[in-house]
């Protein structure tokens, strides 16, 4: 029944075998022998697709709330015994996982060591229930409404370059004073911000502009890309100015590496959030993970 619910969940027999470290094959019989046991079909499948039959749509909202409540039983048993086992998926960022998650999954599982973590590490959309997520980190505003969010804290975002390239500045051109200035410089830009090139300052107590007041230009350079680790190399290597969360470069910035520009001008901060399925709502790994990383965070 678990199998069936998550195949129809991820819409994919091959997500499933993977989750399970199994086989399709093996999968398609789980749910092959569930049919014959309910003597009913409960999807119909193409070489290039599946979906419910009629019966199937009725039995997997029964079948999804009975997974959910053997879940919890299992959970409040584990807690009764005061041990979390079996497989954590989550997900995050690359450049947050790496830099700030890992530390904090090595400090669970030194406390839970008979859980298993498996990090997904993308900076694109990742569906959580399509992939089979428990719980994932997610920066910037919530879109997706439908998943449980905890909002763990806040990241301040940084506009720097390196001395490579504000030393290789052609005559004439100088270190931005205001975010105007920006448009005569070659700037890096990150595309999985929801934003893309829109970036965002507002003006602080040393600014040349009333206080509060916000400046949002279209940041113009040679370079785009879809990660956040290649946006690092990028600035480090000189190619241009950056436009990212300070913990992506704190090294840096302390040993002078990296130079913050425009400290006048902070950019809005973004909200970090702890989301999860419903479905995972009653699960005892998802509540202590969440509740660890949010007394660290």
């Amino acid at each position: 029944m678990q199998t069936f619910v998550r195949v129809v969940e991820s819409g994919s027999f091959s997500a499933v075998a993977r989750e399970a470290r199994s086989t399709q094959s093996a999968v398609s019989k789980q749910v092959a022998a569930l049919e014959r046991e309910l003597g009913a079909k409960l999807l119909s499948r193409t070489t290039r697709s599946l979906a419910l039959t009629e019966a199937g749509a009725r039995y997997f909202e029964e079948a999804r709330r009975l997974v959910s409540e053997i879940a919890e039983a299992e959970a409040e048993l584990r807690q009764g015994e005061q041990q979390l086992r079996g497989w954590l998926r989550v997900a995050a960022s690359v450049g947050y996982g790496r830099l700030k998650l890992l530390p904090l999954i090595k400090s669970f599982l030194d406390v839970h060591p008979n859980v298993k973590i498996d990090l997904r590490l993308n900076d694109g959309f990742v569906d959580l229930v399509e992939e089979g997520i428990d719980l994932a980190v997610r920066i910037g505003e919530l879109a997706d409404s439908s998943l449980l969010a905890r909002r763990i804290g806040t990241t301040q975002r940084v506009l720097l370059a390196s001395r490579k390239y504000l030393d290789a500045l052609p005559q004439g051109v100088k270190l931005p004073c205001v975010p105007q200035d920006l448009l005569e410089h070659n700037c890096l830009v990150y595309s999985e911000l929801a934003t893309q090139n829109a970036w965002t300052f507002t003006a602080g107590p040393g600014a040349a502009a009333p206080e509060g007041s916000q400046v949002t230009i279209r940041a113009e350079g040679n370079f785009q890309t879809n990660s956040s680790e290649v946006i690092r190399a990028s600035v480090l290597s000189g190619m241009g100015i950056g436009y990212s969360p300070i913990w992506l470069f704190e090294d840096e910035i302390a040993s002078g590496a990296l130079q913050v520009l425009l400290p006048d001008w902070p950019a809005p901060p973004l909200p970090i959030h702890l989301v999860s399925p419903s479905q995972r709502r009653d699960s005892a790994k998802v509540r202590s993970f969440a509740l660890h990383l949010s007394s660290l965070a």
